[in-house]
C-alpha cells in the first residue's frame, strides 16, 4: 500500500491517470465518487451509471462536476471519456464494454446485476472492484476463475472489514507470523431484526431499511467473513462463528478456541468490544526469542498475538484497492479458489409452503456462515440466491432452507453460475 502514493503520482506527471467508472450512485456510490474527483491524484471517476440518471448526475454535483454528458451508446461513452468529459448513463453494460475505462467499481449490492456487470467487464479485459461482499460471498470463486481467464483482477474492497482484515492478514504472514484467527468487530446480533425494527434507523443515516436489517440480523457479517474465509483459507469453528462479548478486542486471545484456531485458522467476530470498529487478526509464533521481543514490545507473552486496526473508512480505503488492482494487478480481498465458506439461508420466523423469500435484509430469512462441505452435503440453499425462490414445504424456525424445499425463479444468471461454480470445484 505504500507503493501506492507514488505510483499514482507517476501516472499524474504522465498524463495517464487511473480511469474508473462507477456502477451505482446511491449511499455509497456517490461518496466513493466523491473522495476519488475531489482528493485523488492519478485517478479519475469517468463515468458513473445509475438506473436513475439524476443519481448519477448528483454524484458529480456533489463532487464539483457540473459538466456532464449524458451518454446512451458505447461510442458516446468513449467520445465523452476521449473528451474528458465526465458522462452519466442508466446503463450500466456501456461503462463495462466502453474503451477508455480501467477499472468497474460495483456498488449496487445486488447479486443478480451485481453479476451481470462482474462477467461483462471482464469480458472486456477490465478489473473489477466490488462493494459488494453479498456476490462476492455468494459467486466469488467462479467469478474470480472467470477472472484469472481474462487476467484481469476481480476484488473486494479495502475499508470493508474483509479488506482491511486481510490487510493484516499479509502483514502477520510477512513478518514470519502465521495467522490463525481473523475476523469483526459488531455492536448487535439479532437474526430476529427485520426491515421495520430498523426503519427508524435506517430513515435517520439515509439508507434502505433491508440493507441496514442485513447489517442487524448477521446477513451481512456472514457475507463479509465469508469473503474473508475464501480468500485467506480459513473456515468457522462453529456454524454461525463463536461471536463472543467483551470489553476489548484484546480480550479475544483469550475467548477462542486454540485447538480451533490451531487447525487451519478460523473467521469470527467479536460483539460490543472496543474500538467499537475495523477489524483484527490473530497471529500465532512460539520461537522462545521472538516471544521475548514481543513481550518487550508490549504484545503480550504469547505465542498468539493480536493485531487490529481500529477503523474501517470503505469510502476512501477503496482508492488503494482500485490502485492496486490497476497499477500492480492485485487483489485486496479475493478468493483463493474452492468455497472455504458459504452463508445459508436460515429461517427468521416458521415458514409455510407457497410464500416467497425476500431475500437479504427481509422478514422472513437470515444469513449464517458455514463450511462449505456442510453445504454441499445438505443441499442447503445460499442466502444469496433466495430471494424470490417460492417453499414448496413448510422451514421451521430458524432451520436451514434446501434446495429440495424451493423452487428457483427461471432463467436466473446467479443460478447459473452457482451451478458452474459448484461444477469447477467439485473436485476440490
Amino acid at each position: 500500500m505504500i507503493l501506492v502514493d507514488a505510483a499514482l503520482a507517476k501516472r499524474e506527471e504522465s498524463g495517464n491517470p487511473v480511469r474508473v467508472g462507477i456502477v451505482g450512485a446511491g449511499y455509497m456510490g456517490r461518496v466513493i465518487a466523491l473522495a476519488i474527483i475531489t482528493s485523488v491524484t492519478g485517478m479519475r471517476v469517468v463515468a458513473i451509471s445509475s438506473r436513475r440518471l439524476e443519481a448519477a448526475c448528483r454524484a458529480f454535483q456533489e463532487a464539483g462536476v457540473s459538466d456532464v454528458a449524458t451518454v446512451e451508446s458505447r461510442s458516446r461513452l468513449e467520445d465523452a471519456i476521449a473528451g474528458g468529459r465526465a458522462a452519466v448513463t442508466d446503463d450500466a453494460m456501456l461503462l463495462c464494454e466502453a474503451a477508455g475505462i480501467d477499472v468497474v467499481v460495483e456498488v449496487t449490492g445486488q447479486i443478480e446485476f451485481g453479476a451481470r456487470v462482474a462477467l461483462q467487464a471482464i469480458a472486456h479485459g477490465k478489473h473489477v472492484v466490488l462493494v459488494n461482499a453479498e456476490l462476492d460471498a455468494t459467486l466469488g470463486p467462479v467469478l474470480k476463475a472467470r477472472a484469472d481467464r481474462s487476467g484481469v483482477v476481480i476484488t473486494n474492497t479495502d475499508g470493508d472489514e474483509p479488506g482491511v482484515a486481510m490487510n493484516l492478514v499479509r502483514f502477520v504472514r510477512t513478518i514470519g507470523y502465521r495467522p490463525v484467527a481473523a475476523g469483526n468487530i459488531k455492536g448487535l446480533i439479532d437474526h430476529y431484526r427485520t426491515p421495520e425494527t430498523q426503519k427508524a434507523f435506517a430513515e435517520k443515516h439515509g439508507q434502505k431499511p433491508h440493507n441496514v436489517t442485513s447489517f442487524a440480523d448477521g446477513t451481512k457479517l456472514s457475507m463479509e467473513t465469508t469473503c474473508l474465509a475464501n480468500a485467506a483459507g480459513f473456515r468457522v469453528g462453529r456454524p454461525g462463528m463463536y461471536g463472543p462479548r467483551c470489553a476489548h478486542v484484546r480480550q479475544i486471545l483469550d475467548l477462542l478456541p486454540r485447538e480451533d484456531m490451531l487447525s487451519g485458522g478460523i473467521v469470527d467476530y467479536v460483539v460490543g468490544a472496543e474500538p467499537h470498529t475495523g477489524a483484527w487478526v490473530v497471529g500465532y509464533n512460539d520461537h522462545p526469542v521472538k516471544m521475548s521481543y514481543m513481550s518487550y514490545f508490549k504484545m503480550g507473552d504469547g505465542p498468539f498475538y493480536l493485531f487490529y486496526t481500529p477503523y474501517h473508512l470503505p469510502h476512501l480505503q477503496i482508492i488503494t484497492t482500485i490502485a492496486r488492482a490497476a497499477l500492480f494487478g492485485d487483489a485486496t480481498v479475493t478468493p483463493l479458489g474452492a468455497p472455504r465458506c458459504e452463508v445459508l439461508t436460515l429461517a427468521k420466523r416458521d415458514l409455510r409452503a407457497g410464500e416467497v423469500l425476500d431475500g437479504l435484509g427481509g422478514f422472513m430469512s437470515y444469513g449464517m456462515i458455514e463450511n462449505a462441505e456442510v453445504r454441499r452435503r445438505g443441499n442447503l440453499l445460499p442466502m444469496g440466491v433466495s430471494e424470490g425462490c417460492t417453499l414448496t414445504r413448510d422451514v421451521a424456525k430458524d432451520a436451514p432452507v434446501s434446495y429440495a424445499a424451493v423452487r428457483l425463479p427461471p432463467d436466473r444468471l446467479c443460478d447459473q453460475l452457482r451451478e458452474e461454480q459448484d461444477k469447477l470445484f467439485a473436485m476440490s
